[in-house]
């Protein structure tokens, strides 16, 4: 995948690598011309542990991804892929590193593949469901936000609909009496500390 980043700019695209990619030869020739021909480029590689059904741990002895771009002269980063801001981050400086400085970037998010490779994948043949499930709670950033929310004191429901106006239009008086009356239709969908 290719994610244009700025049109009319020097340095445009990221480049995204999936991890099981990497053993490839291109994978290797790409980084190699990218170092030597000082590239502008960002290859972003989503390391998720995985190449198919066969485990990182089987696939290459190194540390990852990220010493292969360092191996090639290329300033390399890993980073949290589960976590949206530092990949933000993070790319964004890349982006300017390729861009005012003309040279190659290679940065590797760690995650880890919850689903199945593919539709015709069934991943619970070579891992566990206990250890998806420990993934799927234990490690989503998802989850994690919404237990830290859940802990939050929640405002009154009525600040949702009046924190923005001095006068209520009709058209939100209309929503919050909606949202009530589901609410009160269905109060196990909703929090037990929201204030009514």
């Amino acid at each position: 995948m290719t994610i244009d980043l700025l049109s009319n700019h020097k340095a445009k695209n990221v480049e995204d690598k999936e991890r099981s990619k990497e053993k490839r030869g291109d994978f290797h020739a790409a980084l190699n011309f990218a170092a030597v021909m000082d590239a502008p480029v960002v290859f972003f590689c989503r390391n998720n542990g995985w190449a198919i059904s066969t485990p990182v741990t089987q696939q290459f002895r190194s540390d990852g991804i990220v010493v292969k771009g360092q191996a090639y002269g290329i300033s390399s980063i890993r980073v949290d892929g589960n976590d949206a801001l530092a990949i933000y981050n993070v790319v964004r400086n890349a982006r300017q590193i390729a861009i005012n400085e003309q040279r190659p970037i290679l940065i590797e998010a760690m995650t880890y593949r919850v689903s199945h490779h593919s539709t015709s994948d069934d991943s619970t043949k070579y891992r566990s469901t206990d250890e998806i499930e420990h993934w799927k709670t234990m490690h989503s950033p998802v989850k994690q936000a919404i237990d830290e929310a859940e802990r939050e004191e929640m405002p009154p429901l009525g600040d949702m609909f009046t924190d923005v106006y001095d006068e209520l239009p009709l058209n939100l008086m209309e929503q919050e009496t909606s949202l009530r009356e589901t609410i009160q239709r269905h109060p196990k969908d909703f929090p037990k500390n929201m204030t009514i």
